[in-house]
C-alpha cells in the first residue's frame, strides 16, 4: 500500500492496482481488482482502521475482470453504490459477455477467472458527470467503449486514469498493451484529452503513481 496524497491509497493486488479514497462520508473504492482477491482490500482497510462496511461508493473505470473481480463481494458486504459508464454496464451486470478474439487475452482471461456479475446503481451517460462531491467522471473510451477516468479535486488534482494509460519506470506515462484495447485511435484521443487537463498526481490500473505535475508526463507521452 502506498499513500499517494493525503487519504488516497494505491493498493497492488497482483499486477493491478485498486485505489482507496478516504472522504468525510466514508471510503470510495476505484475498481476492485482480480477475482477472488477482495480479501486484500479488507486487510488494507483494517490497517487504516476501517472496514469493508465503510465503503460507500465503488467507481469502476471499466468492465475488465482484473478491475471488477471483487465487485460483487464488496457490494454485498458494504452495500456500496456502484458507478459505471452505460457502454460497459451490460458486461458488469452479466447481461452480455465480451467477445475476446486475441488468443493471449483469451488465455489470460481463463487464468484470472470470471467476475461474479453485480448490479450497477449509477449509470453514467454524460461526460463530466459528478458521481459524488469532489469527483468528476471523464469518458475516456478506447480501452473499452465505456472506459471512465476520474478527476479528484484534492492536492492539486488527482487523476485516476484506469487503463487509459499506464505508469512506467522513471515516472513516465505509457500505454497499456494494445491487444486489450478495442479502439487504439480512440484511446489515443482520450489520452490527449487528459493531457489537456490540469492535475498534479496520476494513478493507474497498472504501474506506479506519478506525482508532481503529472499532467506534464501525459503531455510528453502524447508528444512522443
Amino acid at each position: 500500500m502506498r499513500e499517494v496524497v493525503d487519504g488516497v491509497f494505491e493498493v497492488g493486488i497482483g499486477y493491478v492496482n485498486v485505489h482507496l479514497v478516504v472522504t468525510d462520508d466514508g471510503v470510495v473504492l476505484v475498481d476492485t481488482g482480480l477475482p477472488g482477491r477482495s480479501a486484500k482490500i479488507g486487510q488494507v482497510l483494517h490497517g487504516l482502521r476501517r472496514s469493508i462496511g465503510d465503503v460507500r461508493t465503488v467507481l469502476l473505470t471499466h468492465y475488465h475482470p482484473d478491475h471488477t473481480g471483487g465487485l460483487a463481494e464488496v457490494r454485498r458486504r458494504s452495500g456500496a453504490r456502484v458507478v459505471a459508464h452505460q457502454a460497459d454496464v451490460p458486461y458488469v451486470t452479466g447481461a452480455e459477455r465480451p467477445v475476446i478474439r486475441h488468443p493471449v487475452v483469451k488465455l489470460t482471461s481463463r487464468l484470472m477467472g470470471t467476475p461474479e456479475p453485480a448490479p450497477v446503481d449509477d449509470v453514467v451517460t454524460a461526460d463530466g458527470y459528478s458521481p459524488l462531491p469532489g469527483f468528476t467522471a471523464l469518458h475516456t473510451p478506447g480501452h473499452t467503449a465505456g472506459h471512465l477516468s476520474y478527476l479528484l479535486d484534492r492536492a492539486g488534482g488527482v487523476l485516476f486514469a484506469g487503463d487509459a494509460a499506464a505508469g512506467k519506470r522513471g515516472g513516465r506515462v505509457g500505454s497499456t498493451p494494445k491487444m486489450v484495447s478495442v479502439d487504439l485511435d480512440q484511446q489515443a484521443k482520450s489520452v490527449a484529452r487528459l493531457a489537456g487537463l490540469d492535475f498534479e498526481h496520476a494513478v493507474f490500473g497498472h504501474g506506479r503513481a506519478v506525482s508532481g505535475r503529472a499532467v506534464e508526463r501525459f503531455r510528453e507521452y502524447v508528444a512522443r
